[in-house]
């Protein structure tokens, strides 16, 4: 009896020695990710276990990288796919399955910081693979910090794009590259941050680049140009009736009912029908198996209904109709369906302009409920445009005109102040003053300005300072900065965003939402000089550093102190956030809303600082 139990312990003994001698079972990322990934409640709708299975189209891209053959994987995607956890599970499986040196990059290194802090640590803590591999950045002695973990066999770095140091050299073995359409063309002074994360790949056969991101705009986005140059594979579902497999595609897409066609058989089905069976991708370029790219759009998300896709649709149409505003049908394309964002032009064209002018029988035309002024500060003058809103930001050219005077006296200033106060008139004889004046601080008068508009706050006016930011994505109207001697807030205007609302306008050719009327008056200043100069910048694709960006250059021979103006005037008009229909009321009723009443002014007196101006 002794003798059996001895031999059965010795057995045993030399079992737990085979299993835990043996190699890990061989996994892919999904599998990994689907045994051993755990979703924190804080960075998920849907907290637990990991789940492959409820958005299926994930599966292939992230065992891509398990195929020795890959060596580049591409995602050009919306939003609501996942991509962030597909990053995460990737992280995971190399932490934990094949430990590898990992650089991950976001756009900035304050997004890299977020990342680490709010999707990658809850990851390492509830994930129980992996929370005994990485130590807490709280632990003393641990090696670890916000942006570099160590882990047995190997490490990960979060850096971000714009830091040349985050992204120094050190070999690096997988590479993850979150939103490069969100990168700048350079990381600092050092080149490409796509480039110079690459290289740091050059010394493993083994290596693996992830490139990840929604588009932005056709010709300049860098994620459509690395997923043109790999497989191409679009994720397809069988059809219902015909089961022959096809993408989704907006195109085929019926509000009524909230269908999608199929492009064979011609049935329409709902979205729960078309999700039922397993899709697959079906690649345009199937021999490119180095480089996978996939792309999915929205509709195939779990987490995001056709309903709700369409409704963002409706909103994103309305307001380019009614307001002339193309930024959310451009996020709406980039987000929603993963597209680029095809520009329709530059510029408007100077004839059509200066051939649909008007004749105006008053000041101020019928149509326009508020007047805002948009003043450029030149060496000798001041240039000033006076713009009219009516509904749907349709717009009125009131005055362009030029004050001149030496800017080093306070007297010029005052009477910038007092053409500020001009009262127009309607053809009735009623009237209005202007709501709000956006001025430029740039120039050779800066601490001029600065001082002028310090008066204008201790008075209460809406006379805004403004500093222009060049740069695609930053909205108009963007921050507020003081930092100044004289502590002036100005604002930092995002004014390519604002030229590109602008050209827009200008290409509208049906009176309402969005048109821009202009005065064949002789004495309102809208000449042939006014026009050129209203177009006189164009959008043209620059290389830096080899990567293309966009940018508004000025034509030869024209001034583009007219753009500037109507740029300043609509930022006047923006940060007032008109209620159009209340403003045509008061019109009709023959209310200046901007005059200041006895009543308003016992109000002002028990603390409401409002200049006596109602909105």
């Amino acid at each position: 009896m002794v003798k059996s139990t001895v031999e059965y312990n010795t057995i045993q003994l030399f079992v737990n020695i085979a299993k835990t001698l043996s190699p890990p079972p061989i996994l892919k990322v999904s599998e990994w990710a689907d045994r051993y990934r755990k979703l924190s409640a804080e960075s998920s709708a849907e907290p637990g276990q990991w789940n492959t299975n409820r958005a299926p189209y994930q599966r292939e891209i992230m065992n891509a990288l398990n195929n020795a053959e890959c060596e580049e994987v591409v995602i050009m995607s919306s939003a609501q796919v996942g991509k962030t956890e597909l990053i995460l599970n990737i992280i995971g499986y190399y932490i934990d399955y094949d430990p590898s040196p990992m650089l991950c990059m976001q756009p900035t290194l304050d997004m890299a910081q977020t990342f680490s802090k709010d999707r990658l640590a809850p990851m390492l803590r509830d994930s129980p693979t992996l929370k005994g591999k990485v130590k807490d950045v709280k632990s003393r002695d641990s090696g670890n910090t916000i942006l570099h973990k160590k882990f047995p066999g190997g490490q990960i770095t979060m850096v971000g794009a714009n830091s040349a140091q985050g992204l120094a050299s050190r070999p690096i073995k997988i590479v993850l590259m979150d939103e490069i359409d969100r990168y700048p063309a350079s990381a600092g002074t050092e080149g490409n941050p796509i480039k110079l994360a690459e290289k740091r790949t050059t010394t493993f056969w083994n290596r693996k680049k992830i490139k990840v991101s929604t588009p932005t705009i056709k010709g300049i986005s860098a994620i459509e140009k690395e997923y043109n140059t790999s497989s191409k594979e679009e994720w397809n579902v069988p059809c219902p009736c015909c089961e022959r497999y096809q993408p989704y595609q907006w195109g085929r897409i019926h509000f009524e009912d909230v269908t999608m066609e199929c492009q064979f058989c011609g049935e329409r089905f709902k979205e729960i029908e078309w999700k039922e069976n397993n899709g697959k991708f079906i690649a345009q370029n199937p021999d490119r198996r180095k480089k996978r790219g996939f792309h999915l759009n929205e509709m195939a998300s779990p987490w995001k209904t056709w309903e709700e896709i369409i409704e963002d649709f409706k909103e994103a149409k309305k307001e380019m109709k009614e307001h002339g505003d193309v930024e959310k049908m451009k996020v709406w394309i980039n987000t929603s369906l993963g597209e680029t964002w095809e520009e329709k032009g530059d510029s408007a064209d100077n004839d059509v302009l200066l051939s649909r002018r008007e004749m105006y029988k008053a000041d101020i035309p019928e149509g326009v409920v508020l007047l805002t002024a948009g003043v450029d500060v030149q060496d000798d003058r001041f240039e000033i445009e006076i713009t009219g809103w009516g509904k749907g930001y349709e717009s009125w050219g009131i005055l362009y005109k030029k004050m001149y005077g030496d800017l080093e006296k306070t007297e010029t200033w005052d009477k910038l102040e007092k053409f500020l106060e001009t009262e127009f008139y309607f053809i009735n004889k009623n009237s209005l003053l202007i709501a709000s004046t956006c001025i430029d601080t740039g120039g050779h008068f800066t601490t001029q300005c600065y001082k002028w508009l310090k008066q204008m706050e201790r008075k209460q006016k809406r006379i805004f300072g403004i500093k222009g930011m060049g740069g695609a994505g930053i909205p108009l109207i963007n921050k507020i900065s003081s930092n100044n001697v004289e502590k002036v807030r100005i604002l930092i205007l995002g004014v390519d965003s604002g030229k590109e609302v602008l050209m827009t306008r200008l290409k509208t050719v049906d009176q309402g939402p969005g048109y821009c009327h202009f005065p064949i008056n002789a004495d309102r200043g809208y000449n042939e000089t006014y026009i050129k100069g209203l177009t006189s910048e164009q959008r043209v694709i620059h290389f830096k550093d080899g990567r293309p960006i966009l940018k508004w250059v000025k034509k030869s021979g024209t001034r583009n102190e007219p753009l500037d103006l109507r740029n300043y005037s609509t930022a006047a008009a923006e940060i007032l956030k008109p209620d159009f229909e209340v403003l045509e009321a008061k019109i009709k009723s023959g209310i200046n809303y901007m005059k200041k009443s006895d009543q308003i002014i016992k109000k002002k007196k028990k603390g409401i600082a409002n200049g006596g101006i109602q909105l």
